[in-house]
């Protein structure tokens, strides 16, 4: 995805998101992923995405992200069409917490850090604290310096997540996109990742695609989906 030409740097949301008659579809496909889409979002709302599959909720997330640029319509951030901002500065003020814990084959250190090179060991633990996973951490036989297999599995499924979430306190991105993070987990698991997402949720933007009432329930408003469009 290439920036426009004289393309300006995004360095924060300080109003709010806009959809204004978006549209997308797939190469290769008639039927659009999403169509019309018109909403708006305050800074630090929390909107959830229902719907079933197909309905469009991931397309979205990817054409708020600029991983995909829509066919028409707009997307403004405080009435900034996304097109003419970087892509890069988009995805810097952007944490996303998936479904599937995303684990690099390093320690358990980098893991954390990411993209993040600046940071100090200090900002590392207090993120794992934060996410509620230092202590698993250090029962590890290396601590901060356990190797971890690209999939992590000296880590249970809610370790990986929440492994995941502190690689999110650390970014501190002040938009959260979240992809239903506790659905594969079992009903201890959940309720550690619920509380570390709680957490992360604070004072954030938060786009949340769910699947189950407790996702929600906190949320300002619910878009439901059905094939593309906001019903």
């Amino acid at each position: 995805m290439k920036d426009e030409p004289g393309a300006t740097e995004f360095t924060g949301l300080t109003n709010k998101i806009q959809f204004r008659g978006v549209s997308f579809s797939y190469p290769g496909q008639e039927e659009k992923a999403v169509e019309d889409l018109n909403f708006e979002m305050q800074r630090g709302e929390k909107i959830a995405l229902v719907g079933p599959s197909g309905s469009g909720k991931s397309t979205m997330f990817d054409l708020l992200a600029r991983l995909r640029d829509q066919d028409s319509g707009e997307i403004l951030f405080d009435g900034v069409d996304s097109r003419t901002l970087t892509r890069d500065s988009l995805l810097r003020n952007m944490a996303y917490v998936g479904q599937e814990p995303f684990l690099f084959n390093t320690t358990v250190e980098n893991n954390i850090r990411g993209a993040e090179t600046s940071v100090t060991d200090e900002q590392i633990v207090e993120a794992a604290k934060a996410a509620a996973i230092h202590e698993d951490i250090m029962s590890l036989p290396d601590g901060y310096q356990t190797v971890l297999g690209e999939r992590g599995d000296r880590l249970s499924g809610g370790q990986r997540q929440r492994l995941t979430i502190a690689r999110a306190f650390l970014r501190d991105a002040p938009i959260l996109l979240l992809d239903e993070a506790t659905a594969a987990l079992d009903s201890e698991s959940e309720q550690l990742v619920q509380s570390a997402l709680e957490r992360l949720m604070r004072d954030r933007t938060v786009f949340v695609i769910a699947h189950r009432l407790a996702t929600i329930q906190d949320s300002n408003r619910v878009l439901v989906l059905e094939s593309g469009r906001i019903v």
